[in-house]
């Protein structure tokens, strides 16, 4: 009979991790879609060829723009404007580091102390 106690006590536990993290997707997405909002009209410059910088910028916005895509606005994440090869190392590098800051850290794991001696003096 205890461990039906212990099962039904973790039930309220696990929906409030579930309630938790629901509420921290929902804050977090519409955080980005709020801030590329505010970023598009400055990010993508009327009558000017777009370069490297900008392909870096493009490329590093462009993950916070999958909310607005999800809802159904039409949003930029790329500029047809552009000078060909060298906006588009930029730009793939700006989802490179975007993705190293945002989504790296999931994958961070510390590192596990080993004792490799055996603690004499020698």
């Amino acid at each position: 009979m205890q461990t039906t106690q212990a099962s039904a006590a973790k039930w309220p536990a696990l929906v409030k991790l579930i309630v938790r993290k629901a509420v921290i997707f929902v804050v977090v997405t519409v955080l980005f879609g709020w801030f590329y909002a505010w970023a598009t009209p400055r990010a993508y410059p009327a009558n000017q060829a777009a370069g490297f910088g900008y392909g870096f910028l493009h490329g590093a916005l462009m993950p916070l723009s999958l909310p607005s895509l999800v809802t159904g606005h039409d949003v930029r994440i790329y500029d047809d404007n552009n000078l060909g090869r060298l906006y588009k190392i930029g730009y793939i590098c700006g989802v490179d580091v975007c993705g190293l800051v945002f989504i790296g850290p999931l994958f961070w794991q510390p590192r596990k102390v080993t004792s490799t001696s055996s603690g004499k003096s020698e």
